[in-house]
Order: structure tokens, then sequence, then C-alpha cells
């Protein structure tokens, strides 16, 4: 039997992954026909994949209106055609990628737990069960893994207070609300291998000593939503869910200031996101008071290979304080947009022109925003930057989720450092002045500065408001809106001058 894939991630079905699906099936009913994840190359979207004796190869992108020439042309026998691009494990841009936590990722049915199973899936939570739980937190720290939603704060650490915390109840809450401009890591993981979120899920709880756990999904992946909530079901009724760990998803209302954990954790509550004071740490009074483990996707979905290797295999990848993988994601004026798992020390011009083939209109880059849309600017002069969090700490930059959005010689940085302050007036929760307050005037400040306004005394007064948010804002929403505005003005100084 014929054996054909087609991505049912949101993207490809974006661009009619869903039309391509039917219109092979209407023209040979009698193959297989598996809907897999996204392999992370959006460029070549639809990507269909032709299972052969030589293993897959891929044609892409493919349109509905073109299946029936391509099967004429051989398409199911693996013959060559202008669409194809040769074994899929062959493309350089996959090739070259060191694939740990993504390793499933378009290869299985994101629905089928005995696909999981047969590619390795819950090997990590076999382990883990023949280990005491102090042994299992002790795998992750030495693993080195670090919180892959932005922060960069030891995994290790944060399960070691949890489980420490004596309370009749704990939870494992994931922060699944990816918010931050050119990020899809998280979604692909949810539609195409929620089994590897799961199972990271439970061996937290293992090893923290809770018993439920809640994927806070944003509003704007209904498809992801869908996906994690039926495998949830399969794996409840394959017993992998149960008495001993509980799982729920649960949808958020589209604020982007919820993908901040104490935020998070009051919407989960049924309350309005809107920022905690800490202390206390949610490790120790977290969700409904009680002591909670906050992860984002990526973190949690990196566990079970930790625990299937061991925390020495994983450390073997990075650099520095910056072990194992980094979901590299690719987006804005770039030729190549897709995922790149890689390990830390890549460097950053590594990453746009090896990977990315540089921008998509041929111009020449002029800035790259790292970190979601409250990421620094970086000039060319700043690309030989390796992605390692200490060394964007070092640029006064920040790796955040792994977002990178690049920009050619067009772009207007004044006009992007008034986007961020405009951002932050827009999404933030009120709680702090600094941030409600300063964001406001910020925007006020930049309008004056582009239109020549008293341009000296208003870069100051830019300057002093940027410092004050960095300083007195509650939740990193105001603290970091400083980082994109400062060095727009520090590397771009040109285009806050005179129009």
């Amino acid at each position: 039997m014929i054996r054909v894939y087609v991505p049912c991630d949101s993207s490809a079905v974006s661009v009619g992954a869903d039309a391509v699906a039917n219109a092979i099936l209407k023209a040979r009913p009698d193959i297989t026909l598996v809907r897999n994840g996204s392999r992370g190359m959006f460029w070549l979207e639809p990507l269909v994949e032709v299972e052969t004796l030589r293993g897959r190869l891929a044609y892409g992108p493919v349109a509905p209106e073109m299946v029936p020439q391509l099967i004429a042309a051989g398409m199911l026998e693996g013959k060559e055609h202008h669409l194809s691009q040769g074994p899929t494990e062959e493309i350089p841009f996959l090739k070259r990628q060191e694939r740990l936590t993504f390793a499933r990722c378009g290869i299985t049915d994101p629905l089928s737990i005995s696909d999981y199973i047969e590619h390795g899936g819950f090997r990590g939570l076999k382990r883990a069960s023949n280990m005491a739980p102090e042994a299992i937190v002790e795998e992750v720290t030495a693993a080195g893994l670090r919180g892959r939603g932005g922060a960069g704060f030891p995994t290790g650490i944060k399960w070691k207070t949890v489980a420490g915390e004596k309370a009749a109840q704990k939870y494992i809450v994931c922060n699944a609300d990816e918010g931050d401009s050119g990020t899809y890591a998280d979604r692909m993981i949810m539609e195409g291998d929620p089994f590897v979120l799961i199972e990271g899920m439970i061996i937290a709880g293992m090893a923290v000593g809770a018993d439920k756990g809640y994927i806070y999904c944003r509003s704007e992946y209904p498809h992801a939503f869908e996906t994690l909530r039926r495998a949830i079901g399969i794996a409840r009724e394959q017993e992998y869910l149960g008495p001993k760990f509980e799982l729920e998803v649960r949808l958020g209302a589209g604020a982007y200031i919820c993908g901040e954990e104490t935020s998070l954790l009051e919407s989960l509550e049924g309350k309005r996101g809107q920022i905690r004071p800490k202390p206390p740490l949610p490790a120790m009074e977290g969700l409904f008071g009680k002591p909670t483990v906050v992860n984002n996707v990526i973190s949690l979905a990196s566990v079970p290979i930790i625990m299937d290797k061991g925390g020495a295999y994983y450390r073997d990848f990075g650099m520095g304080k910056s072990r194992g993988t980094l979901t590299i994601q690719l987006a804005g004026n770039i030729r190549h947009g897709g995922l790149v798992e890689k390990a830390f020390g890549l460097t950053l011009r590594e990453a746009i022109y090896d990977f990315g083939g540089g921008t998509q209109t041929g111009r020449p880059l002029r800035a790259v925003q790292v970190g979601g849309p409250l990421g620094a600017y970086f000039p060319e002069s700043l690309l030989d930057t390796p992605l390692d969090y200490e060394a964007f700490a070092a640029k006064k930059g920040m790796l955040g989720h792994g977002g990178v959005v690049v920009f050619d010689d067009t772009v207007d940085l004044a006009k992007q450092a008034r986007f961020a302050m405009e951002f932050c007036a827009i999404e933030s929760c009120g709680k702090c002045t600094p941030c409600r307050i300063g964001s406001t005037r910020g925007v006020e400040t930049i309008d004056k500065i582009i239109a020549n306004e008293d341009r000296v005394k208003n870069l100051q007064v830019l300057d002093d408001l940027c410092e004050v948010m960095l300083d007195g804002s509650l939740c990193a929403l105001g603290g970091l809106t400083p980082f994109p505005v400062l060095s727009a003005v520090q590397h771009f100084p040109d285009d806050f001058a005179r129009r």
C-alpha cells in the first residue's frame, strides 16, 4: 500500500494542505494518506511526502490543481519532477539540524499513539517510572535545561523548589500562550507531536508530586487546542493519564500579558489576566495558592528525551550555560522561513543566511529582532553573535522564545521603536504605573522625535522613560519594552534624525 503524507499543521492548512489531501484521495482512493505535522520548511508548504523503498521523497509546494499531473508523472512511484525536493532527510535545511525535541514532528501521525511509541515515545516516562522523584529532578538539572519561554531560568531549580514544598495539592502548568511575533515552535509541537508534551508533563508531575496539570493555549491556536484535546483523550483511554496524573487544556482569551506566568495563573483561576507581585513565587504559591511548576511548551517537550537519553547526552549539545538545543524560528523578510532546531552556539548570521537564505526581497539586511516584540533590534554588525543566553545579554539583547524577524534596508527603525511602545501601551495589564503610563508617554515622545520637535530634549526624555520602565515595572512587558526602543536609537540613530 502506497503511503502519502500531507501535513495537518495549521501553517500548511493555511496555504491549501486540506485541498491537496482531498485531491490526492480523489485521484487515488487506494492509497494510505497520513496527515502528519509540518517539517517546518514553510516555503515548501504544502509539502507532500511519498514513502518509497529509498525513504520518503518530498514534493513541494504542491497546489490542488497540480495533483493529477503529479500523479500522472509518477509522484507516487517517487519519480523526478520539477517540484521534487529529493529525499526529505537530505534537504539541506533539515539535514544540517540537530532535532531532539522535534525528532518526530513531521514524521508521525500526531494523534497515533502507536506511531509515537514506534518512534521512541514514552521511553522517557518508562525510565522515570523506575526512578525516585529527586532522581528525576537531578537528571533534568544535570541536563542544563533552561526555560525556553524567554527567561532562561534553570528548569531543575524550579522543579526542586516545588518538590520541596509541603502541600496536599500541587500543579503542573504549561504556558502555551505563544504570543511573540515570529514564533510558532509551541504551535508546531502541539499540532505535530502533542504526546511529547503530555509525556513531559506527566514526568514533571512525578518529579514534584503533582497529580494535576493544565495546558494554557492561546486563543489564536484553534487547531492546536483541538489536537491537544483529542490527544489528551487518547492518552487517557490508553491509561497514560488517570488517577496518578490528570491533564486539561484551557483556552486563553487573547491577552499578550498572559504569557507572563502570574497573569496566566490569574486567568486560569477565572480572573482578569493581571500581574501578581512577587514574592511569593508560583513555585510556592501558584495556581489556587498551591505550589506550581510553570514551564513553557518546549521546556516540557524536551524532558522526554532527557529522561530517555540521560542528562549528560542532552548537556553535550550547546555552549557555556546554554545547554541542549534552541528552536530558532525564522520569520519576517526571509527567503526560507521555518523552524530550525540546532545546538546553542550557532551565530545569528548562520541562522539567517545558511538556513534562511537571506532576505526574501534580495535587498540588503538592515535589522534583525530576536526575542519577540520586546527583543532588541540588532544591526548587521552584530550578526556574528552566538545564539546563547549570555552572549545576547552581553549585547543588551535577549533570545526570548527563539523568534528571529528579519528586516531589509527599507525598514524605518523609528517607526519600529514607536510600535514597541504602542504594543506595550495596548497590551499592558494596567497594574503598574511605569508600564501603563510610561508606554503611553513613550509613544507621544517618539511621535515628537519623528516630527523633529525638540529632538535632542525628547531623546533624553525617551531615555529617562525607558530607565523608569526598566527599573520600575512589575513584569517583563514594561521592563523589556526599552530593549527594542533603546537598541533602535543606539544602532540606527539616522532614523530618528531630521525627516
